[in-house]
C-alpha cells in the first residue's frame, strides 16, 4: 500500500462527507483541550508491555515528547524490583519460556507499587499513562488519578461498551469516565459499530488493533482480527460520525503491527490521530526487556495468546524516535519519517494527512529494487 497527496473531493462523495471536510478544516484551530494526547509533542505512545516500559523508559519517552503506558497488571506492579525476573525471561530457553511467563505472572499485584511507579515518573515532570484490564478498572481508577497519572487505558483483547463477564461486575464506561477528571482510553477495537458505541460512553480515545503485534498470536489462536489499515479506517469513520453528531472528537490510536516509519505514516493516512508502538521500542537500549518482548496475553494461565520474540538492541530510544538514523531500513527516526511523508503528500497537519489518498500497491516495496533484492539474497536475508 502506498500514499498519494490529498485529492479534491470526488464527485461520487456525498454532500455530508464534503461538508464534514469543511467543518474539520474550519474547526482545526480549536483542538480538544481535555484530551491529553493532543498536547503531546510527538503523537506516539509506547505500548503497555513489560518488555518495553518501566519507569526509566517512561521518563525517557516523556522527555522526548511522547508518552509511555505502564502495565498495571504486569511485572512492574508484581515485583518491587522486577530486574531479575526480566533477566530470567530474556535468558530462558525457548522450550521453557511460556511456562516461565505463566509462573512469574502468578505473583499478585501489589497495590502500593501502582502509586509508586506513577509517582516515580511524575517526579521527573513527565506525563504518564497506565493500563489496566477491565475487571480492575473501576477499583483502580481513583488510585491512579490520585497518584497523578495523566491517562487511564482500559485494555482487553477485544473490548466493547457491552462487555459482559460472569466473574466480575460489568464495567460501565459511562460511570468510569464520569468519576474521573483524567482521559480514559479504551481498546482494543476494530469495528465501526463497536467503536461508535464505545465513543458514546464518554471515552476520550480508542485503541485500534486485534492481534497485529509481532509477539501476539491472537489471530491464530482465536481467529479474530482485522488488518490494521482497514480497522483504522473503519474506526476513524466512527469518529467522524460521532464528531458530526456531537461536536466531540474522540482520538483514534492505531495499536500494533507497525514495523517501520512507512507503516506509521500509513496508519495516520488511514485516519489515526496517534499510534501505539511496542516491538520497535522493544529493540531499543532503553527498553526493559533486554532485547526481548512478549505479548500482553502471553502469561494467560488457560489460553496464552503470545510468545517471546527477540528483537535485539538496535539503537537508543532517542535514535529510534527522533534520529539521527544510522540505518536505512525505516526503523529509526520515526518522527522524521512521518514529517517527511506529510511533506511529500502536501499535508501541513495530521488532520490534513488523514485526507491523503491511499492506493492498493502490492508491488511497491519491490518495484525497481533488483540490485537490493540480489544483495539481500547474497547475504542470505
Amino acid at each position: 500500500m502506498s500514499v498519494r497527496a490529498p485529492s479534491k473531493p470526488s464527485v461520487f462523495e456525498t454532500s455530508d462527507t464534503f461538508e464534514l471536510g469543511r467543518f474539520k478544516r474550519a474547526r482545526r484551530a480549536y483542538g480538544f483541550d481535555e484530551v491529553a494526547l493532543v498536547r503531546l509533542a510527538v503523537p506516539i505512545l509506547a505500548a503497555a508491555m513489560d518488555g518495553v516500559v518501566d519507569v526509566r523508559f517512561a521518563v525517557e519517552m516523556g522527555q522526548l515528547g511522547g508518552m509511555a503506558v505502564i502495565n498495571l497488571d504486569g511485572l512492574q506492579t508484581r515485583y518491587l524490583d522486577p530486574t531479575g525476573v526480566l533477566a530470567e525471561i530474556a535468558e530462558a530457553p525457548r522450550d521453557r519460556i511460556n511456562g516461565l511467563l505463566q509462573k512469574v505472572y502468578q505473583a499478585p499485584v501489589q497495590e502500593h507499587l501502582i502509586g509508586e511507579r506513577i509517582t516515580a515518573v511524575k517526579r521527573a515532570g513527565i506525563p504518564v499513562a497506565v493500563s489496566t484490564v477491565p475487571a480492575q478498572a473501576s477499583r483502580r481508577s481513583g488510585l491512579v488519578q490520585e497518584a497523578g497519572a495523566d491517562c487511564l487505558v482500559v485494555q482487553g483483547t477485544v473490548l466493547t461498551a457491552r462487555h459482559i463477564s460472569r466473574s466480575y461486575e460489568q464495567l460501565s464506561f459511562e460511570k468510569l469516565c464520569a468519576s474521573l477528571s483524567i482521559p480514559v482510553l479504551a481498546g482494543n477495537c476494530v469495528d465501526y459499530e463497536a467503536a461508535l458505541e464505545l465513543m458514546q460512553t464518554g471515552i476520550t480515545g480508542i485503541l485500534v488493533g486485534v492481534g497485529p503485534g509481532a509477539a501476539c498470536t491472537t489471530r491464530g489462536v482465536l481467529g479474530v482480527g482485522v488488518p490494521q489499515v482497514t480497522a483504522t479506517s473503519d474506526v476513524a469513520a466512527a469518529r467522524e460520525t460521532y464528531l458530526r453528531e456531537t461536536g466531540r472528537r474522540v482520538q483514534v490510536i492505531t495499536d500494533g503491527g507497525m514495523r517501520v516509519g512507512g507503516d506509521i505514516a500509513k496508519a495516520f493516512a488511514s485516519g489515526a490521530d496517534a499510534v501505539m508502538i511496542g516491538s520497535i521500542f522493544a529493540g531499543t537500549t532503553d527498553a526493559a526487556g533486554g532485547g526481548y518482548h512478549w505479548g500482553m496475553a502471553t502469561p494467560d494461565p488457560n489460553l496464552p495468546r503470545g510468545t517471546r520474540i527477540e528483537v535485539g538492541r538496535r539503537g537508543t530510544l532517542r535514535e529510534v524516535l527522533l534520529g539521527p538514523a544510522r540505518v536505512d531500513d525505516g526503523t529509526q527516526n520515526l518522527v522524521g519519517a512521518l514529517r517527511s511523508a506529510m511533506g511529500v503528500c502536501g499535508a501541513r497537519t495530521l488532520r490534513e494527512f488523514q485526507q491523503t489518498e491511499l492506493v492498493i500497491a502490492p508491488a511497491i516495496q519491490n518495484e525497481g529494487k533488483l540490485f537490493q533484492q540480489a544483495q539481500q539474497v547474497g547475504m542470505g536475508t
